[in-house]
């Protein structure tokens, strides 16, 4: 827990610390469906892929190749659900309990990419931080009765990538409002992650009355792929 409080505080550091964009630069922010891949030694101990959400902010230095911004996601990579007694005095009502293994990613992002055209592939750097965990919640018609953080752990995470952002729609003009120009952006980054200790898919066993935790060990490489909408303004 105290390590993952570091990891995050100096990923959000790295991301303070980043020049401040010229004021006529533009701006680009994108929303991305991300299915993330386990390679290496994640893939040996995690089966499962994971799959959700990436929001990323880039500034684009006027006349220039040079973008720089930041990004930052969630991925769910294992899910479990039962139904269990509300409680031992009160067996005959039952609530459904979900546990759910995440994977928080924050990257400060370099990129290179033309400033115009419409087709703008790009490159990508990033460094930033996995932060994993593992979390149960008691749920009653669909409300978030309880829930608990059984485990986790953040390390320093780094890569590259690329991808290729083509436009679909511009406008702004005619409504004497700034231009803007929206593109479908599909890419795809190879993160590597530090060594963690995380909880997978079936890694929390009941015994007795007591919780017991089979955690796995290893680094948390992902192949990362991004199929989204980004606009430019």
């Amino acid at each position: 827990m105290r390590r993952a409080a570091c990891i995050c505080a100096v990923a959000a550091a790295v991301i303070t610390l980043l020049p401040s964009p010229p004021a006529l630069c533009q701006v680009g922010v994108g929303g991305h469906f991300t299915v993330a891949l386990p390679k290496g030694e994640f893939d040996e101990k995690v089966e499962n892929n994971g799959y959700g959400f990436t929001g990323q902010a880039l500034f684009f230095m006027p006349s220039s190749p040079v973008a720089i911004g930041a990004s930052l996601g969630g991925l769910i990579y294992g899910s479990e659900s039962r139904e269990e007694p509300f409680s031992m005095t009160i067996p005959d009502v039952t609530v459904d309990v979900e546990t759910r293994n995440y994977i928080l990613t924050g990257h400060a992002v370099l990129r290179l990419q033309p400033p115009s055209g419409l087709f703008r592939p790009y490159i990508d750097g990033v460094i930033g931080f996995h932060y994993l965990f593992t979390q149960t919640s008691i749920e009653s018609q669909a409300e978030n009765v309880a829930s608990d953080t059984n485990w986790d752990d953040g390390v320093l995470s780094y890569g590259g990538g690329g991808g290729i952002m083509f436009e679909i729609l511009a406008g702004g003009e005619k409504l004497r409002s700034k231009p803007f120009k929206v593109y479908a952006d599909i890419g795809a980054r190879y993160l590597k992650g530090g060594e963690a200790q995380y909880l997978k898919e079936g890694s929390i066993r009941r015994e007795d009355g007591r919780v017991l935790y089979d955690v796995e060990e290893s680094k948390t490489d992902l192949l990362a792929i991004y199929i989204g909408v980004s606009v430019i303004f």
